[in-house]
């Protein structure tokens, strides 16, 4: 896969290219073995991987539980509808590959602010004939402006049920920007029978050790990183879903969550440090 010419600064988009700083969606596609990424994503997965070494593992790991998540919701929920935030660069296994499998019809809207993911959107948009599937250039912080967007309207139906889908992404959001506001207002324009799903990084999943070298890590190298990494504990990651109906079994490392891989079989908590959930938005909130 090639990358595109980004040396031009006339861009078509509100958000800056750097490529001197590592970006989230870019360091995920370089855990997951992907060739869309930069030095600066490399260099600093490099010192994510000294002070966390299974950090591969955890991308892996999160990249599975998505795929459970996904066939619960359409297999088990009867979900047919997605907002992927957070989407990455495309790779295999994509929400509508997973959904679409067991139910053709099913309809994508993917949410990234990363212009390299706007560049490479066209591979997310290959739905079967029956589905659907869209790519918005927007962010998380901006909820209002994600659910305004006509192209949102046009793939979804947010009179009916819809799976919101944040993976592997509010741990990149800073408590000054209140990601549990930003998940509150989409969760409220989102009918009853809706779900979220969120993974999330946890402090609460690492060795002291560890916990001491990534935090050193994410403040020693805040300056190249687009988005800081802010883990957090159980009780913070649960705040996410109140007033909602959590899934059995509730929030758990992402490796315990629906897996029918045995325990001794899976590689231990520790090694993925991530949070999972799925709950039930059982009427609108507000």
């Amino acid at each position: 896969m090639s990358l595109p010419d980004f040396s031009s600064t006339d861009q078509d988009d509100p958000f800056e290219i750097d490529t001197t700083v590592a970006h989230p969606a870019r360091l995920y596609n370089y855990l997951l073995g992907g060739s869309v990424n930069f030095e600066a994503d490399r260099a600093f997965a490099g010192a994510l991987a000294d002070a966390f070494p299974t950090a591969k593992t955890a991308a892996v790991e999160n990249r599975r539980f998505l795929d459970r998540v996904v066939t619960y919701l359409v297999k088990e929920a009867g979900i047919r509808q997605f907002l992927d935030i957070g989407t990455g660069i495309p790779a295999t296994g994509n929400v509508h590959d997973v959904a679409q499998a067991i139910d053709p019809g099913a309809r994508v809207a993917y949410i990234d602010n990363d212009p390299i993911v706007l560049a490479h959107a066209r591979q997310l948009l290959k739905s079967t004939p029956s589905g659907a599937t869209a790519y918005l250039h927007a962010d998380l912080r901006d909820p209002e402006a994600i659910l305004a967007h006509p192209e949102l309207h046009v793939t979804l139906d947010l009179t009916q049920p819809v799976a919101l889908l944040l993976i592997a992404v509010l741990h990149f959001v800073e408590d000054a920007h209140d990601p549990h506001g930003r998940v509150a207002t989409l969760s409220a324009a989102l009918p009853a029978g809706s779900h979220l799903a969120i993974s999330h990084a946890s402090s609460d999943l690492m060795s002291p050790e560890t916990k001491t070298k990534v935090t050193a890590v994410s403040t020693q190298e805040r300056d190249q990183l687009r988005d800081a990494l802010h883990p957090r504990d159980k009780a913070t990651v649960a705040r996410f879903f109140d007033g909602m109906e959590l899934i059995e079994p509730g929030i758990v490392p992402i490796t315990d969550w629906h897996n029918d891989i045995p325990p001794n079989e899976r590689p231990p908590a520790t090694d993925a440090g991530i949070y999972g959930a799925v709950a039930r938005i059982s009427q609108r909130e507000g």
